[in-house]
């Protein structure tokens, strides 16, 4: 098969099960609380992984001077980041989720001007000043409970530390393989969020963990949206260039919203689509070729 035609099916599956994540989170956030369920759903990734990367014989030695880098990663994009995606989603609604947090590739230039000290020209400043309006219309502007502004609130903080982790990740040595740091990642977000998970655990209803809907949507988050979502995004991301690639994050805010509209029965206001084009046209422009 064609390489670019691959890496295009790698990537267009990864956004559309992120897409879908935000759906399940907003199903099984209702029985697990966020922190919780972050920290379960990275027991259930990290059991996948191992198993895959002994199948695979990965090499797990890190070397001392990239640990550090490892760690900021797992903690900025494997801990702060998504307890503030899936808290964000709980407080607001699956589509909200997907679309703000669409805006990740035009906040990533931000951090690569200050981190990886790129030129930032001016189509990327108005892809930055684009996303942010949108984010704040969605947000402020938008007639929306208390609660669906806080969830709009964490869900931008939660688009910015992926966006910071995603330019941290750049750094790392393309020796090691992806599926190590995101193993070593995960693991160092999993002993993290331990101290405060473990004196939480005895509230949770094990009746309602014991759903289909809950332990299938477990399984989901933790095999197929974190193992395999980040796996598939990786690889493909190896077939294609970056830029090219980045276009298929749109899956994610369109499979999102789609899925939330026919399963959770959400509705979408005027100023949200004003919104999310904003945050789109500014993405767009970040990931375009120049022809």
């Amino acid at each position: 098969m064609n390489k670019t035609l691959l890496g295009s099916i790698y990537l267009a599956l990864a956004s559309s099960i992120w897409g879908g994540m935000y759906v399940v989170v907003k199903i099984v956030v209702s029985v697990i609380p966020p922190l919780e369920l972050v920290w379960l759903r990275y027991l259930v990734a990290i059991v996948a992984l191992l198993m895959v990367g002994l199948i695979t014989k990965q090499n797990w030695r890190i070397r001392k001077r990239d640990f550090i880098l490892i760690v900021a990663i797992g903690v900025i994009g494997n801990a702060i980041s998504i307890v503030a995606q899936e808290a964000g989603t709980m407080l607001s609604t699956a589509q909200m989720g997907a679309i703000i947090t669409s805006s990740t590739p035009a906040f990533m230039v931000i951090f690569a001007r200050l981190i990886l000290k790129e030129r930032m020209t001016l189509k990327q400043g108005l892809s930055i000043f684009l996303a942010t309006v949108g984010v704040l219309l969605i947000i402020c502007v938008g007639k929306l409970e208390f609660s669906s502004k806080l969830g709009g609130i964490a869900l931008l903080v939660a688009a910015l530390t992926w966006a910071l982790m995603s330019v941290l990740v750049k750094r790392v040595p393309s020796d090691y393989s992806q599926m190590v740091v995101i193993t070593y990642s995960i693991l160092v977000a999993i002993i993290l969020l331990t101290p405060f998970v473990l004196p939480r655990l005895h509230k949770l209803d094990m009746t309602q963990l014991a759903h289909p809907t809950i332990w299938g949507g477990m399984l989901y988050l933790g095999i197929v949206s974190t193992a395999g979502g980040f796996l598939l995004w990786n690889r493909g991301l190896q077939l294609l260039n970056v830029s090219s690639g980045g276009l298929f994050f749109f899956f994610q805010p369109l499979v999102g919203t789609l899925l939330g509209w026919l399963l959770l029965g959400e509705t979408i206001g005027i100023m949200f689509w004003v919104g999310a084009a904003l945050i789109l046209t500014g993405v767009l422009f970040v990931i375009m070729k120049k022809k």
